[in-house]
């Protein structure tokens, strides 16, 4: 939970200490990719006779292919032609980022930090496996991850805990031991579910107040991230020395 004091949030500092792996979600975490796939769902909303349709990431953000069509059928009607829609978005937002996705700022001090204190390190995104590696080996950061999971991998996705499970168990940690890296709200209460210690990094949806009382702490960036857990000796770093 965040501890405040005198209106700045902080971290369990003791508790970090204790912290043997770091898990990271991908788009809007690492990449700021989800302003791509707002204005592609505008895109593909407008050729097939719906009009904008970005807004209604708010909704979805983090979850899987499965429950992103449950949520159109559910509110666009079940004659939505959500096929259609998922060829047409796909197709606006790879020409969108045809010369890649922005990363978000901090990401490659981050790794480095969590690569120096010897933590272990993940990706639990709901995207596919072929894009998740497609961007991770784009930016020239994919060997620095010993476990990339992805939603084809899972049978339910966000804000269920299957993929921060299964996360964990890749990676040989105890889930209480470990911090999860989430832009969105689905995504916290995934790893909270999965006792996990959740750090909220928000991007398109800044209002984090639906998931506050279990966050274990909230960052502006990566980079703040980086700045705080430079700061601090964890348990494992004495353990190497």
């Amino acid at each position: 939970m965040i501890n405040k004091e005198g209106g700045i949030e902080t971290m369990d500092l003791n508790k970090l200490k204790e912290i043997q792996a770091v898990v990271f979600d991908m788009d809007g975490l690492m990449f700021d990719s989800e302003r791509y796939v707002q204005k592609s769902w505008d895109i593909a909303g407008e050729r097939l006779g719906y009009g904008h349709l970005g807004h209604n990431i708010v909704n979805t953000l983090g979850t899987n292919l499965t429950n992103r069509k449950k949520y159109f059928l559910e509110h666009y009607g079940n004659d939505f032609p959500f096929d259609k829609f998922l060829d047409g978005y796909r197709d606006a937002y790879y020409e969108l980022v045809e010369d890649g996705v922005p990363a978000k700022k901090g990401l490659h001090e981050i790794l480095k930090v969590l690569r120096e204190k010897g933590l272990k390190i993940g990706v639990a995104t709901s995207s596919s496996e072929e894009h998740a590696v497609s961007n991770l080996k784009r930016e020239g950061i994919f060997d620095y991850f010993d476990s990339v999971i992805t939603g084809n991998m899972i049978e339910h996705g966000k804000p269920k805990p299957d993929i921060y499970i299964e996360a964990c168990r890749q990676l040989k940690v105890d889930p209480s031991k470990a911090i999860a890296l989430e832009d969105a709200i689905n995504g916290i209460r995934s790893a909270h579910g999965a006792g996990m210690n959740p750090v909220m990094i928000p991007d398109i949806v800044q209002d984090t107040s639906k998931v506050d009382d279990i966050l274990f702490g909230k960052c502006e960036s990566l980079l703040e991230f980086a700045e705080i857990l430079q700061g601090v000796t964890l348990d494992i770093e004495e353990t190497q020395k």
